[in-house]
This record gives C-alpha cells, sequence and structure tokens, in this order.
C-alpha cells in the first residue's frame, strides 16, 4: 500500500465512525413513546391481552418442549460425566479447601478470643 491510498482509507474509516457517533447520538434525542397502560385498563381489553399473551407463550414452550427437555438430558448426561471424570481432583480440591478454611476459622477464632480478652481486661 502506497501512502495516498493509507490516507483515503483512513479517512474513509474516519466518516464511517463519524456518522455511526451521529447515529448513536440522534437515536438518543428521539423520544420513547410512553404508553398509557390505565386508559388500556380501563378499556376493558385488558384481560384479554393477558390471556392472548399467556396463551402464546403456552404454545411457544409447548413447540419447543421436545428440545428443551432434551437439552436437559443433555445437561445432565454431561454434568454427571464431568464429575465421574473429575471425581478425584474434585475430591482433593474439596479437602484441601476444608483444610484451608479450618486454619482460617482456627485464626480467626484466636483473633477474636483475643480481642474479647483486651476488652474484658480495659472493662474491669
Amino acid at each position: 500500500m502506497n501512502l495516498e491510498e493509507l490516507k483515503k482509507r483512513r479517512e474513509q474509516n474516519f466518516l464511517a465512525h463519524k456518522q455511526k457517533k451521529k447515529a448513536y447520538y440522534q437515536k438518543s434525542k428521539i423520544k420513547k413513546q410512553v404508553y398509557d397502560y390505565q386508559a388500556e385498563f380501563e378499556n376493558g381489553d385488558f384481560l384479554i391481552k393477558i390471556k392472548e399473551i399467556a396463551h402464546k407463550q403456552k404454545e411457544y414452550v409447548d413447540k419447543r418442549k421436545e428440545s428443551i427437555v432434551q437439552k436437559i438430558e443433555k445437561y445432565k448426561e454431561d454434568k454427571k460425566e464431568y464429575y465421574e471424570q473429575n471425581k478425584e481432583k474434585r475430591l482433593r480440591y474439596d479437602k484441601e479447601y476444608r483444610e484451608k478454611k479450618k486454619e482460617e476459622l482456627k485464626a480467626y477464632r484466636q483473633e477474636y478470643y483475643q480481642r474479647i480478652k483486651k476488652i474484658k481486661q480495659t472493662s474491669e
């Protein structure tokens, strides 16, 4: 690439960036439509619309039920397989973790009882 080509490409990229930036700020200036739910509720169609939405959601779930169940089963199988493969590693990690927490708890208790002892000595 020569210098002129690089300059053109840079200019094009800069203009594209400016257009994106301008579009973003113009979009934020557009006022969002305020929906009047109170009028919708008083209209009487509210319950009908809620029932329609619930019916559509149920249809959607019913259509996808088999694929959802398959995905859940696959996830359970993968999880079981993973735990079987890494059983010893997990047990070792769990043991180390419990020992570490036990030591931390022991140190905390020692510090706590020392503080209590100091408080009692100062209050007497």
